[in-house]
């Protein structure tokens, strides 16, 4: 009669164990990528609205809803527009990543104008 050994098995249940780490590593990491996606987003659509405000302004256009419109095209939302004299500052927020309960929106500002 051969005897079997006591740790028959113990590879699968390491490999699996390795294999349920590997996975939870690479999700937290597909988390951090796609929120600093959703921000890259919003800075380029904060700074975009904002020269669009400016360039409103200069030409005696409505420079927040110009801003408004930028915004939008870009994906996000127009949060908050201030004028002084010709400078404009901007607020956008754009929508993060709904996965494994992750529900913050993003929000970037920017301002544009002389001086």
């Amino acid at each position: 009669m051969s005897r079997r050994s006591p740790e028959r098995g113990a590879v699968t249940v390491l490999a699996t164990a390795f294999l349920g780490l590997l996975l939870l590593v690479g999700t937290a990491l597909g988390v951090v990528v796609a929120m600093v996606a959703a921000h890259r987003q919003a800075q380029a659509a904060a700074d975009l609205a904002a020269l669009a405000a400016a360039g409103a302004l200069r030409r005696g256009d409505d420079g927040c809803g110009a801003a408004a419109r930028v915004a939008s095209a870009n994906g996000t939302s127009l949060q908050d527009c201030l004028v002084d004299g010709t400078a404009v500052t901007v607020s956008v927020v754009a929508a993060g990543p709904r996965f494994l309960g992750q529900t913050a929106d993003l929000d970037a500002r920017a301002r544009a104008g002389p001086g």
